[in-house]
């Protein structure tokens, strides 16, 4: 029964590992692009994408929704954003943070570099606890704030999160342009190096602490966590058959405690509880089923980390 539970969780491993590839695949399929180190200007980059996905990336189909959203808040005349945020609320009921474990292609990139065999460190609960707000204040000040309210002389303003922070757009779009575009190369400067350097300092940390970005620094994951707790995908715990035997907490990517804080602020729904569930006692029900007589269950009541 054990190993046929240790192959099922392979199995299911893999193929959510498919998935995050065919998602990467969808949202970056602008082959050319590759071969021409040319960003598509189609018409399909009009429309935002779910994840983080950088425009200039040389692949990229459609449109980042955290850089549509500081360009839409930092043109001229200050525009409300009503289509960006419409589509990320959109994107937040219909999926909350499953978009951040199963479709994001730097989530993807996370996942596989935590599979080296290194040990993991463990941050002391308070020093993790306090550093899972980072994203929100990312989200509220370089996101929003600062686009929406320093502006030059024109009228507009930068980007800042995509200029000053985004390891996915160093990854996807500075990199490759700067690599195989020999023009560009003359304009390289500290900004460059200093994003170069904290794309490796990120990478590096997830390494050591599994979807790092995710849990700290994410401004997308902090929105979509708004909406995590009433989104149509949740998960939930039958917390009469839970046995308590802690393997969820051991296995997730988050580091938080699934028995209390599933599809809580925090949780990326990516299964891997359920997979490893000795007592089958956590699953993902359709919102008609979330209340069946006789069943109870948790859902997510808690947004912090656990006891790490």
């Amino acid at each position: 029964m054990h190993r046929d539970r240790v192959r099922s969780s392979v199995s299911r491993q893999k193929v959510r590992t498919v998935i995050q590839l065919c998602s990467a695949v969808l949202f970056n399929g602008f082959l050319s692009g590759l071969k021409n180190v040319r960003i598509f200007t189609g018409k399909t980059k009009s429309f935002c994408v779910p994840v983080l996905n950088c425009y200039s990336c040389p692949a990229a189909l459609g449109s980042c929704p955290i850089g549509s959203l500081q360009a839409v808040l930092g043109s001229a005349g200050g525009r409300f954003p009503f289509y960006v945020l419409g589509s990320l609320m959109l994107f937040g009921v219909l999926l909350g943070r499953l978009i951040c474990g199963l479709l994001c292609p730097f989530g993807l990139i996370q996942d596989l570099l935590s599979r080296i065999p290194v040990k993991k460190v463990s941050l002391p609960e308070k020093a993790d606890r306090h550093l899972r707000y980072v994203k929100y204040i990312l989200l509220a000040v370089f996101v929003i704030a600062l686009p929406a309210f320093i502006r030059d002389d024109s009228g507009s303003s930068l980007p800042w999160f995509c200029k000053f922070i985004c390891p996915a757009g160093t990854l996807e779009g500075g990199i490759p342009l700067v690599l195989f575009n020999k023009d560009l190369r003359s304009l390289i400067g500290p900004l460059f190096w200093w994003k170069v350097l904290l794309l490796a300092a990120i990478l590096t940390a997830a390494v050591f602490i599994p979807r790092f970005f995710c849990r700290y620094m994410c401004p997308l994951g902090a929105f979509y966590s708004l909406f995590n707790r009433f989104s149509l995908v949740r998960m939930s715990v039958n917390t009469e058959s839970c046995i308590s035997c802690g393997k969820c907490r051991e296995v997730c990517p988050m580091s938080i405690d699934p028995v209390h804080q599933i599809s809580g602020a925090e949780c990326i729904l990516c299964g891997r509880c359920r997979d490893v569930c000795p007592a089958s006692s956590i699953s993902l029900d359709p919102p008609a089923f979330r209340t069946k007589p006789g069943r109870p269950h948790a859902e997510g009541t808690e947004g912090g980390s656990a006891t790490s």
